[in-house]
């Protein structure tokens, strides 16, 4: 979806909760699988997702275009809610039931919720090379979890990592850098060649 288009599906969305049934549609699945591969845990992943697509709609009249995208927007509000269950580790949240009652949306499609779980959890227990170098990864400080886990588990690009987290490229190539570095710090030596893999089998590390 083109930038154009998306600015026009916001502003729809606006005076319309059925367009936003649209975004919510298209980017419930990746903003999912990011929040469980940062969590490692299921259920909050659910219930951080389904906090972060309420806090989009609740915020929607607020939003000022300034040529970030739907995307972009998304994940830097799932950030923050990630960055808020750490330091919190126990909150209230919304249910994705609730968040749909209440905005009145009615998705186009059945959205089997469960079996996107489902999906997600064997994918997460799969990737038991990621796994290891998680529970590396939430000892380290928010700054380097954030950049890491956008430019390894989500794919990003440098620029739309600083586009989603506010910061300068030049920063967070910077912080990818140093945060790489702890990671390999934090493995058993046996186990450091697959650290190094993150930066191997991704295809992100050799984009800029």
């Amino acid at each position: 979806m083109e930038l154009s288009e998306q600015k026009q599906l916001i502003q729809r969305a606006k005076k319309d909760p059925q367009a936003f049934g649209v975004i919510f549609e298209e980017y419930y699945e990746p903003i999912f699988g990011y929040v469980l591969k940062r969590t490692g845990n299921v259920h909050s992943a659910q219930d951080i997702t389904s906090e972060t697509f309420f806090k989009a709609l609740d915020r929607l009249w607020q939003f000022k275009w300034r040529s970030i995208s739907i995307s972009s927007w998304l994940y830097r509000i799932a950030t923050n809610e990630i960055n808020q269950y750490f330091r919190r580790q126990k909150k209230s949240t919304y249910s994705l039931e609730a968040m749909l009652e209440q905005s009145g949306i009615e998705l186009k499609d059945e959205y089997d919720l469960m079996q996107e779980i489902l999906d997600q959890e064997k994918e997460l227990e799969q990737a038991r090379e990621w796994t290891k170098a998680r529970k590396i990864l939430v000892g380290l400080p928010e700054k380097y979890q954030e950049v890491l886990s956008l430019r390894y588990f989500e794919d990003k690009k440098i620029a739309e990592i600083a586009s989603i987290l506010g910061k300068r490229e030049g920063t967070v190539k910077s912080l990818i850098s140093r945060g790489t570095a702890m990671l390999r710090k934090g493995m058993q030596p046996n186990q450091e060649s697959r650290v190094v893999g993150i930066e191997t089998i991704s295809p992100a590390s050799k984009k800029h």
